[in-house]
């Protein structure tokens, strides 16, 4: 008799989870596959932590299959799903394709960033979801605090060294927080002109920042950041984002080379797709994770939309706690369809949130206790610390060393401008130049690149300025110095299939 074949799409926090718990649980009487375009897990909610500086990258990030034992690991991104052929197609790193047979499908394919209709955002900002993003982001922020050091012209000075975040959640706020710190370290080592200073401004629509959370977390982390001189601006948006700069929402228009998009996330153009019902851009599922008249289908983490059993009525919040519980869940009564014990409901209990502030600051209510200063550092800490699936001593060993040595404030140029389009479907990747589109019509749309895959483009030779544009000065159209790109493919689009259709912007939801 065949084993049952149990597909995972997604290795984020609810897809690892899934994987890890099954592998636990099957021990070799399944046959488990878990599809995901990288090769490893990352610990979001240390990312902030890499764009600033503080850990190395493959620190927040956990190897699938040497964490999976029993779980075989097929690096692609999933394209379509058949779901009454019960097979899921896929797209490899490389261009190839392929399919997977399955008996029992999780989708779990998790969130991109979440674009909204403003002139010029798509063009000039840069989301933060993924590794190449905080890479791109920490080669960007070093090289505009250098160029701001050696100009003569003080309005030049002053626009590299203004940095604005939309988004007062989570991750804007974790961001802005850090990278006040970061660009403070490198002004010691590289002084600006007199009487300057880098310049952060933390941007939202909502009334007060982490607007999710409880008034403590929300008032200690606005207290923090405004005491490190980060222009906190509530109510306040982006109107329309230009080359030079932004014009804010009250009419102010803010000189700047570096536009970071944190405003939330929307779930992946993956489920729509499907034709299923949705809430929202995500799959409705009842409250075993199962999808309502297809029970070998269960979702979860951001692509699902799971009824909140402790407030009837509504749907967990997007965020990696409920994606990594879910996880579990979604496992344990995979498992039950199978046979292995009896299904249940997805149930949690709040057990408080942490915010890091960086250095020895951070907001926290562990249990619902309120905490601020050094006493909710150690506990944000600790928390990470716990949470992380490996790893654990070598990010304790970089917090050792960013507390007793100066940090390295180099450009390594590994990521560029165009490689991390805000307009993706795939923000855990960063895009390859020349590489081409296989789809059916492709060539029709004028996809199809016929330079080698490993060859950029000649006026984009890897990280290098135009030929027309003066050495270190930004092409017209891009801000910071980088190269003026190529026309970006639609959203959604990704090699060997049609791109899906664009997800109507949502109201902001968690960032993580």
């Amino acid at each position: 008799m065949s084993r049952p074949r149990i597909v995972i799409v997604g290795a984020g926090f609810a897809g690892y989870r899934t994987a890890r718990e099954l592998s636990r649980k099957a021990r070799g009487r399944a046959e488990i596959t878990l599809l995901n375009p990288t090769d490893y897990f990352l610990y979001l909610p240390l990312l902030p932590q890499v764009a600033a500086g503080i850990l190395e990258p493959r620190r927040v990030t956990v190897s699938l299959s040497g964490t999976l034992p029993r779980v075989r690991l097929v690096l692609g991104e999933a394209d379509a799903v058949d779901l009454d052929g019960r097979t899921v197609h896929y797209t490899d790193p490389e261009g190839g394709g392929g399919t997977l047979d399955y008996d029992r499908l999780v989708l779990a394919a998790g969130s991109v960033n979440k674009l909204l209709p403003i002139p010029g955002v798509a063009e000039h900002a840069h989301g933060f979801r993924g590794l190449p993003e905080a890479l791109y982001l920490r080669d960007h922020v070093t090289r505009q605090m250098e160029l701001a050091a050696g100009a003569d012209d003080p309005g030049t000075c002053a626009a590299r060294c203004t940095f604005v975040v939309v988004g007062a959640g989570y991750t804007g706020t974790e961001v802005a927080a850090h990278g006040q710190l970061f660009t403070d370290a490198q002004v010691r080592g590289h002084p600006l002109r007199e009487g300057m200073r880098p310049r952060w401004l933390l941007l939202d629509t909502a009334p007060r920042v982490l607007p999710e959370l409880d008034e403590h977390l929300s008032r200690t982390a606005d207290r923090t950041l405004r005491e490190r001189g980060v222009e906190v601006r509530m109510e306040t948006s982006v109107k329309e984002a230009t080359p030079r700069g932004v014009l804010l929402t009250d009419g102010e228009f803010v000189e700047t080379r570096t536009l970071v998009w944190c405003v939330g996330v929307r779930p992946d153009p993956l489920a729509e797709s499907l034709g299923l019902p949705m809430e929202r851009g995500r799959l409705l599922v009842d409250p075993q994770l199962r999808v309502p008249g297809r029970p070998e289908v269960f979702a979860c983490g951001d692509a699902a939309a799971v009824p909140d059993l402790a407030n009837p009525g509504q749907y967990t919040p997007m965020t990696a706690q409920h994606a990594w519980r879910q996880g579990r869940t979604a496992a344990h009564n995979v498992a039950a369809s199978l046979g292995d014990g009896t299904s249940r409901p997805y149930a949690h209990r709040d057990l408080g949130f942490v915010v890091d502030l960086g250095g020895a600051k951070a907001a926290a209510n562990p249990l619902n206790i309120p905490l601020s200063g050094v006493a909710a550092g150690a506990v944000t800490r600790g928390y990470h610390l716990a949470a992380m699936p490996g790893n654990r001593l070598r990010v304790a060993a970089d917090w050792l060393l960013d507390s007793v040595l100066p940090r390295q404030a180099v450009q390594l140029g590994l990521v560029r401008s165009w490689s991390v389009p805000l307009d993706t479907a795939s923000p855990e990747l960063a895009r390859v130049p020349g590489r081409p589109e296989r789809g059916p019509d492709a060539s029709a749309r004028g996809l199809v690149q016929d330079r080698p895959a490993e060859e950029p483009a000649k006026n984009q030779p890897g990280g290098e300025p135009a030929k027309n544009q003066p050495g270190g000065e930004p092409a017209k159209n891009q801000p910071g110095g980088e190269p003026r790109q190529e026309p970006r493919p639609r959203q959604g689009t990704r090699p060997g299939h049609r791109p899906r259709p664009r997800q109507a912007p949502r109201p902001s939801s968690h960032p993580r």
